[in-house]
């Protein structure tokens, strides 16, 4: 067994303190979490199992572990947006776990397992788990191979892992401003309030011209020691590649999933016109693999602080057919879904609203997962969404409502037939899809 020892115990210690006297993240135990739409729609689980094999999980028939849960925010996420699984949570701040189990007990909800530990030694609990969630953490690992094949030995066949790594070239500014003020001796013991007042005094008295004073100074940010302490003085905190990142994953024997944020690393959209490309490019891109594409896209626009992903044991049976792919046959047997996400009182009741008034819906206004507006028309808004705030409905129940509503084709003002019908839901849905909103089960 791998043991904290051989990782650093001088480092993992200031890590401790570092933690205890500021427990993270710093989210006020009295924040409701409703209020976190994004937050528990990327905690939702159901996420990661639809994306890779398209299937749509009882999260409460699930174990789930927040790895290096801290403060317990996080925890408190995924217990909300999966309610009725088992949650399990450790961290090696005691201080942080007592912050955790405040915040449940002021919602009122059932308190997780937790256990104040290091990932080291994880597998000595004797449990194993459907999903694992480390945030913010796998970058302090010294070999995060090591830290990744601990968590793959405690996770089911079927599960899914999410944990991120830091940007190297997203945050190289900040890894330039540790090594300086390593430098400067400020790393010796675990930095306060004495070494912040240093940096604080060191940005102001830079010329503006100073370059890194330009990356990395965020005068709004001042007077937040969370800024200071996360950025210039996280210890062990380290950045990576995506060709780092894979390795460690070939190393690990872990399989890549998906970027959380898929939809937010598409090299198409890096371009002007993704119809007129560069012809090498053009010639190029579609025999890229995906570590390659995102490589690509890192080289060109390392916008994302975190390399956010899902992986699983390799070699699992994946779900690759598109709904696009689909025959006739298929979308008659297709069940929809309404994200658990969108499933709110005041989202039903702006929706009839829009109904009401013959407004179309905004829906990107109650779930904001990517940078597109999703306009809906009041037809298609009643026809596939209101039933779906009651039921999950079936592509027949659809067809029939499609067709009672409109009964007569407005161009030749013949009968509406079940095929006019069917593809005209077909192309929506496959849009809502896309857009993360809807989920489509197959009989498979």
């Amino acid at each position: 067994m791998y043991s904290p020892q051989k990782d650093n115990s001088d480092l993992w210690e200031k890590i401790r303190e570092q933690y205890d006297s500021l427990p993270y993240p710093k989210t006020a135990v009295e924040k409701p979490p409703q209020d976190d739409i994004l937050g528990l729609y990327n905690h939702n689980i159901i996420n990661a199992f639809y994306k890779r094999d398209k299937t749509i999980i009882d999260a409460s028939k699930t174990v789930i572990l927040d790895a290096a849960c801290g403060s317990g925010y996080k925890t408190l996420l995924l217990a909300v947006a999966n309610p009725g699984a088992k949650i399990v949570g450790f961290d090696l701040s005691r201080n942080s776990l007592e912050v955790a189990q405040a915040r449940f007990a002021y919602h009122g909800l059932e308190c997780p397992d937790f256990y104040c530990m290091n990932l080291y030694e994880l597998p000595e609990l004797g449990l194993t788990f459907d999903y694992i969630n480390l945030d913010e953490t796998l970058f302090l690992f010294e070999d995060i191979a090591v830290s990744l094949s601990i968590l793959k030995s405690v996770l089911k066949a079927q599960g899914i892992i999410r944990t991120n790594l830091h940007s190297y070239w997203q945050r190289s500014h900040f890894y330039r401003a540790q090594n300086t003020f390593k430098m400067m001796g400020m790393f010796d013991g675990n930095p306060g309030d004495l070494e912040i007042d240093s940096v604080r005094d060191l940005f102001k008295s830079l010329k503006d011209s100073v370059n890194l004073k330009q990356l990395a100074w965020k005068p709004e940010f001042a007077g937040n020691p969370e800024y200071y302490m996360m950025n210039f003085f996280l210890q062990g905190d380290k950045g990576y590649t995506i060709n780092q990142l894979f390795n460690a994953l070939e190393k690990a024997d872990l399989e890549f999933i998906s970027m959380l944020n898929w939809r937010e690393w598409d090299l198409l959209e890096l371009f002007e016109n993704s119809e007129d490309l560069p012809s090498f490019l053009a010639l190029s891109l579609p025999s890229l693999t995906v570590a390659e594409q995102l490589h690509f896209f890192e080289m060109l626009n390392p916008i994302h602080r975190l390399f956010d992903f899902w992986c699983g044991h390799p070699d699992l049976t994946t779900y690759s057919e598109q709904s696009s792919e689909w025959t006739h046959e298929d979308w008659l047997k297709v069940t929809v879904h309404l994200h658990p996400q969108l499933k709110r009182e005041e989202v039903k009741q702006e929706l009839l609203d829009a109904i009401k008034l013959f407004q179309p819906f905004e829906i990107t206004k109650h779930l904001s997962i990517h940078n597109r507006t999703s306009l809906i028309d009041t037809t298609l808004a009643s026809i596939v969404y209101l039933p779906l705030f009651e039921n999950t409905q079936s592509m027949l129940s659809l067809i029939e409502r499609w067709c009672k509503l409109h009964p007569l084709n407005l161009a030749s003002l013949e009968e509406t037939t079940t095929l006019e019908a069917l593809n005209t839901l077909k192309q929506f849905l496959i849009n809502q899809e896309d857009l993360g909103y809807l989920l489509l089960d197959k009989q498979k």
